[in-house]
């Protein structure tokens, strides 16, 4: 893996197993990006971004429904 300072927010290991299924595609996605694109702003962002859907997804996981 390619470093990247954001990809600590990417663990997922330290989740419970139901967060796990939803938290560890988007490590895999965030890997593809720090792997396959030069590092810079633009990157910067799409993982931020990315990192933002995450936490959102997780969130929606916790409570169904909003």
């Amino acid at each position: 893996m390619s470093e990247d300072k954001m990809m600590k927010w990417f663990e997922y290991q330290h989740l419970p197993n139901h967060l796990q299924q939803i938290s560890v595609q988007f490590h895999d996605l965030a890997n593809a990006i720090v792997n396959n694109l030069e590092g810079g702003p633009e990157r910067t962002v799409a993982l931020r971004k990315l990192l933002e859907a995450k936490d959102a997804a997780v969130r929606a996981k916790l409570h169904p429904g909003g």
